[in-house]
Order: C-alpha cells, then sequence, then structure tokens
C-alpha cells in the first residue's frame, strides 16, 4: 500500500510550465488620494513609460456605456486629449483604438468583465495606432469611480520586471541543499547499515531499514514508470475528484517525511529522550512533541493552502522534506536501475508536455493541465497568462512543486503573487541517482564522496543550463531534458575514469528479497568487498 501511494504521489509531481504576464499599473487619483489597479497591455502598441513619474497624468472619461467600434454620435471636442474607459466586445482592439485616436483621446482603457488577455492585433494594425491600450478588470473602475466619484485623473506606467530575478536563485538552493542532504542522508543510512550488520553477528547479513522501497529489477521499473503514466491520465480525467485525494495523502506523506527529517537531527545532535509506558505501551516524549509539530504544520497547510501570500513558506519546507525522505527511503541497487529509470522518466515527461498536445481534443498538454488544474483560471498560450476580471473561488491545484514569490514584482502583485516554480519531480529523479552515488562512496569507501561530489556539481550545472534556456527562451523548461543528461553522463565518466564503471554498473553485492528485505552476500562470501575494496 506504501508503494502504491509513493508511485500516486510521484506520479503527479513532474515539469511545470513557467508564467509570465505583461502586466502594467493603472494609477487614479482624485482630490489628493489615489489608488493602484492592475492592467494588461501589449508592448507592440505604442509602450508605456516604465516609471510613474514619466508618466503623463491625463483626465479620466467614463464611455462604458459605449464599445467604440465607430465614432457616430461622439463629439471630439468632449474627447478630446482625455483617456477614454469603453466597454470590451462587438469589434476587434485596434478598431476601438483607431476610433478613439480620431477622436483626439491620448489614452484607451477597455473595462472587461471576462479574463484580461494580451490585447493583440495584426502587424499592420500596430503601426496606426499612436496611444496607449490597456484593458482593466471593470469591477476595479466601479470601485475607483464610487470612491473618487468625477474628474479623475490616470497615469498609466508598466515597471520593468527583470528576467533574472533573485526568486531564481533561491529555487536553485532550495533544489541544491534538498539534492546534498538527501544523498548524504542516504549514504549514512547505508554506512549504518553495514556497520550494524558487523557488529551484529559475523554472519555476513546486515538487516535493511523495513520503512524502504528497494527497486533492483528492471520489470519493476518499467511496471513502476507505466503505473505513473496510468496515474497521471488518471488525474486528467477525473481531477476534480482525485485532486483532495493528493492533497490530503500530501499532508499525511508530508508531516511524517518531516517528523522523520526532524527526528533524524535531534538524533545527530544528540537531544536526548525521555520515555514513558502506559499498559505496555511506550512512548518517546520527544517523539511525542514532534508528531504534535509535524502534524499542526500539516494541517495549517491543508487549511491555509489557497492563502497565497505566505503559505508557500510551509508548501516548501513540506516539499523538502518529502523529496529528502523519498530520496531516502527509495532505493536503486544499481546504475542500471538509475540510467533504466531516469532514462524513461525522461521520456515520460517529454511525452506528457510535448507530444500530448497531438493527441487532445482542445490541444492541451496533459502534465500541464493537470499541473495547474482545468479550473484554475490560468490558462497558458505561449508565455502569456489571462488575468480573472472578477474575484474567483480558490481553485485547487496539486501541491507538486516548490515555490518562491517573484521578488522583483513583490511590490505591485496587482494581478496576482507571481511565482517562480519548481516541481519535485524535479528534485527526487535526478536525487536518486545522487542517493545512488552516495551509497557507492560508502560501498568502495571513498573517503572524498568522488561519485556524490561529482553528481551533485553535475546537477547545480543541469539546473543552471535550465534556468539560462528558460531566460533566453522566455517559457518555462521540462528540467529534467538537462538534469538527467547532465547527471547520467556526469556519473558514467567519473566511474569510466576510475576504472570501476563495472563495479558501480552492478552496484551493491547483494540482492533484496521481497519477502524479508534482507541483504546477502554471495553465497561463500563472508567478507563485505566491492570488486576487492572493502566497504
Amino acid at each position: 500500500m506504501e508503494s502504491a501511494v509513493k508511485v500516486g504521489i510521484l506520479s503527479v509531481i513532474f515539469t511545470v510550465s513557467q508564467i509570465y504576464c505583461q502586466e502594467a499599473v493603472l494609477q487614479i487619483s482624485a482630490g489628493g488620494l489615489d489608488r493602484k489597479y492592475c492592467i494588461v497591455n501589449n508592448q507592440s502598441w505604442t509602450p508605456l513609460s516604465q516609471t510613474l513619474d514619466d508618466a503623463i497624468q491625463y483626465p479620466l472619461m467614463n464611455m462604458t456605456s459605449s464599445l467604440l467600434c465607430n465614432g457616430s454620435g461622439i463629439s471630439p471636442d468632449v474627447v478630446k486629449g482625455k483617456a477614454l474607459v469603453v466597454r470590451r466586445g462587438n469589434c476587434s482592439f485596434s478598431q476601438k483604438a483607431l476610433v478613439a485616436q480620431s477622436l483626439g483621446a491620448t489614452t484607451l482603457l477597455i473595462a472587461s468583465t471576462i479574463p484580461l488577455i494580451i490585447p493583440s492585433a495584426n502587424d499592420s494594425d500596430y503601426a496606426k495606432v499612436h496611444i496607449p491600450l490597456a484593458l482593466m478588470r471593470n469591477r476595479d473602475f466601479l470601485e475607483a469611480q464610487k470612491e473618487f466619484g468625477e474628474g479623475m485623473l490616470v497615469k498609466l506606467y508598466a515597471p520593468p520586471h527583470s528576467k533574472i530575478d533573485p526568486s531564481i536563485a533561491v529555487i536553485l538552493l532550495i533544489s541544491m541543499v534538498t539534492i546534498v542532504l538527501g544523498g548524504y542522508w542516504s549514504g549514512a543510512c547505508e554506512r549504518d547499515r553495514l556497520n550494524s550488520g558487523v557488529t551484529e553477528g559475523g554472519g555476513g547479513e546486515s538487516k535493511a531499514d523495513s520503512g524502504e522501497l528497494f527497486l533492483y529489477s528492471p520489470l519493476k521499473v518499467v511496471v513502476f514508470v507505466a503505473m505513473m503514466c496510468g496515474m497521471l491520465v488518471l488525474m486528467y480525467y477525473f481531477y476534480n475528484v482525485l485532486v483532495y485525494i493528493i492533497i490530503a495523502i500530501f499532508c499525511l506523506a508530508s508531516a511524517s517525511a518531516l517528523f522523520s527529517c526532524l527526528d533524524a537531527v535531534m538524533e545527530k545532535i544528540g537531544c536526548g529522550t525521555i520515555s514513558f509506558s502506559i499498559r505496555n505501551w511506550n512512548f518517546s516524549v520527544r517523539s511525542i512533541i514532534l508528531a504534535a509539530v509535524c502534524i499542526s504544520i500539516a494541517v495549517v497547510w491543508g487549511v491555509y493552502r489557497n492563502e497565497e501570500r505566505w503559505i508557500w513558506i510551509l508548501q516548501d519546507l513540506l516539499g523538502i522534506a518529502f523529496c529528502l525522505n523519498f530520496m531516502k527511503t527509495i532505493s536503486l541497487s544499481n546504475f542500471k536501475i538509475c540510467v533504466i529509470l531516469l532514462s524513461l522518466l525522461l521520456v515520460y515527461d517529454v511525452f506528457f508536455v510535448f507530444i500530448t498536445p497531438f493527441l487532445t481534443k482542445d490541444g492541451v498538454s496533459i502534465m500541464v493541465q493537470v499541473a495547474l488544474g482545468p479550473a484554475s483560471g490560468e490558462k497558458t498560450q505561449g508565455n502569456m497568462v489571462e488575468v480573472p476580471a472578477e474575484p474567483q473561488a480558490p481553485s485547487e491545484k496539486l501541491p507538486v512543486v516548490m515555490r518562491v514569490p517573484r521578488f522583483s514584482a513583490w511590490a505591485q502583485n496587482l494581478c496576482g503573487m507571481q511565482f517562480s516554480i519548481l516541481g519535485y519531480g524535479d528534485i527526487i529523479v535526478p536525487g536518486l541517482l545522487v542517493a545512488y552515488c552516495s551509497r557507492f562512496d560508502v560501498w568502495i569507501n571513498s573517503s572524498k564522496k568522488i561519485y556524490f561530489v561529482s553528481c551533485c556539481i553535475a546537477y547545480l550545472l543541469g539546473m543552471i543550463l535550465t534556468f539560462a534556456v528558460m531566460l533566453l527562451s522566455g517559457m518555462g523548461q521540462p528540467a529534467l531534458l538537462y538534469l538527467v543528461p547532465f547527471t547520467l553522463i556526469t556519473s558514467t565518466v567519473v566511474a569510466a575514469c576510475r576504472g570501476e564503471l563495472k563495479q558501480f554498473w552492478a552496484g551493491t553485492t547483494y540482492e533484496v528479497l521481497d519477502s524479508s528485505r534482507e541483504p546477502l552476500l554471495p553465497e561463500g562470501r563472508t567478507d563485505r568487498t566491492v570488486g576487492g575494496e572493502i566497504c
């Protein structure tokens, strides 16, 4: 059952595209008061000023009773030199802009009751329009009209948002810390298991952690990936039901993972335990306190999961613990299994991101649809996104990504919080190889941890390349497309240069039995060696 749950969670934590929107700011002022609102513009029209001080102020004229598809019945003297607000619909954006321009208006604002999109037109129309054009929420205009009344003055400006946002560095730091700690923890557990096997007995056996799931058969790996594919397809068709099941499972799994991580830290720093018994049941005070803290954190996240302002901190904390525990409990027995698993997951990632749009009726990627949620209100088109025009009930999203707010847009956030994101799968999948390299260093008694260190460096370089391509292309990237080749090739080259490729490919000297999960030395062997080197 636990294995099935892990497969179910892993199947929905892969690549999520990063989204950007061409957002700008509308400042409305009157009587010494001012307020800012979200607008959406297109720099292909007349560009807006980048700062409020450089923006020109115009009187605002309410023409929401008109669609402005033609200029009949409107006197140019009335609108000349003013910013107009009209309703959306019935004709194109360029037609409205040309009519407003012919009447002498200086700016055109289109009030919308449906989601705001980037206002676009034919290339030839852009050159004809010489006034700024932007979409705003109709409810924002009604609110401003109620607050300021007549005599409103407006300024439009578009603060530049740097593509290289500091949040990218935070995401990179989170992923690297998780990868390094997860690999180190896996290697430490392997070392403890081997030492425990030696001291317990001289029989040549070492007891495997009963909580671990071992993947040592290519067939099991194929079945594992096939189950993930099936789970993702089910999520696509039954999202509205399964999303709540995944959220509940995540709360339980992340609370358990956080407890495991904190308990290991307490054990490492030598924090003692006080135990007591009740009716032959033994309880640890430390475990009770940690369990209460971890469950509380998971419950708080579950209750406030749609609060964007601060809940991302708890989601990232639980996500880090979840990834660490996953890397520690899922063990790949040899490099052959690593190659098969990572290669299949790379194909899985590319197929469900790039190929499925040709197979679905609406042309949507199954991976992106599941990651964003069908009712999220964030419908992607290239690197653009719709901004909801009216308040919406929070849409449920899968807790499958690390999220960090974009600091360059923190001050505005008028159109909603913007995040840099990284899927858990982009940490866990290469992390399984990093964990194997860490355990192999233990098996060959490598004091410099050459395989572990080199694989971590390869992961770092792969992440840097991922972000570089994302920034250059302006679109989110499937990180596994870069991380899997970087880590696999680097590990292979290191093993070949050290003359240990055969041992690295074959992995551990024991096989894990399904029934007892006890690692056994080959028959007739009483020492613990890998290729002649003492572990």
